[in-house]
């Protein structure tokens, strides 16, 4: 019974995780059951399963809160199903425990640009929408997708920055149509385990623990998509990007823990400080908004 307490806590804190800045669920769920020494094939599936509902939770919680672009939306599902199919079938007969590394290498570069696109280049939202075709929306699709099963989680950690790097691309409306998506995703690689690993070898309990906590955090994650400043949004999205695949890579390194220990701090304090700066300017912005107005209605 504590088990089942302790990773329904764990679901609850890695759907806030994932439903309010796109990426998270897998990795922080698949985390857990790795340190627990459970098979990564056996704990991506686990995390799977417990993912066709709370992605289910998650998507109708960001469309009812308007953070979903439909025609995004289905430019996405059909390529990340086949990758996370795919994905999971690999992962079912080979280890995907060096795919992280690769993966938080790029993706450390990718949060870096887009927490540069936010802070000195134009704003997205005053950009022309980018006209994307499906060169750019199929490759990323499957890659996310396969990398999601393969790798115990990735949809959101490669679809969400990927996509927040294009020009005129809202990072609410690109973090609703991610999580709101990855249901497609997370059942195709669901069957895919399914197939390959068969049912005896899903821990169903955990399953269903994980499963619950994400349920119930779900409408709260989409609220706070709907209710953050953009800016303030993607600079979390970034500093989270960065922080958790620049773990990741350390893990596979030899640095002492006090060095790791020190790089993370200013990591921590850098981030901490954008952060805030974001917020002050938007705080600054609503009241230079407030007062004009102020003035037109007086």
């Amino acid at each position: 019974m504590e088990r089942f307490i302790t990773l329904m806590l764990v679901g609850l804190v890695a759907q806030l995780v994932d439903g309010a800045l796109g990426m998270g669920y897998g990795l922080t769920s698949t985390t857990l059951l790795l340190t627990a020494g459970i098979a990564p094939a056996i704990a991506s599936a686990s995390v799977h399963m417990a993912e066709v509902v709370t992605t289910a939770a998650s998507g109708a919680s960001h469309i009812k809160f308007g953070n979903v672009d439909k025609h995004l939306l289905k430019r996405l599902i059909i390529p990340g199903s086949i990758g996370a199919f795919s994905g999971a079938t690999f992962l079912s007969h080979l280890t995907g425990e060096y795919v992280r590394l690769y993966v938080s290498i790029f993706l450390v570069f990718l949060g870096l640009y887009i927490l540069g696109r936010f802070l000195w280049l134009k704003d997205a939202r005053k950009q022309e929408h980018a006209a994307l075709s499906n060169r750019f929306y199929v490759p990323l699709g499957f890659v996310a997708g396969f990398f999601d099963a393969s790798g115990g989680g990735g949809w959101g950690p490669i679809a969400t920055p990927a996509l927040l790097s294009q020009k005129g691309m809202v990072p609410r409306k690109v973090i609703g149509t991610v999580n709101t998506s990855e249901f497609a995703i997370a059942l195709s690689a669901t069957i895919g385990f399914m197939i390959s690993l068969g049912p005896s070898n899903i821990n169903w309990l955990w399953a269903g623990a994980i499963m619950a906590g994400g349920v119930i955090a779900a409408p709260i994650a989409a609220w706070v998509v709907k209710s953050l400043p953009t800016k303030v949004l993607a600079v979390i999205v970034s500093g989270m990007l960065i922080f958790t695949n620049v773990r990741t890579i350390f893990s596979y390194t030899a640095l002492s823990s006090r060095t790791t220990t020190i790089i993370y701090i200013m990591i921590a304090v850098i981030w901490g400080y954008i952060a805030l700066y974001m917020i002050q300017k938007e705080k600054q912005s609503k009241s230079s908004i407030q007062r004009l107005k102020s003035r037109k209605t007086s």
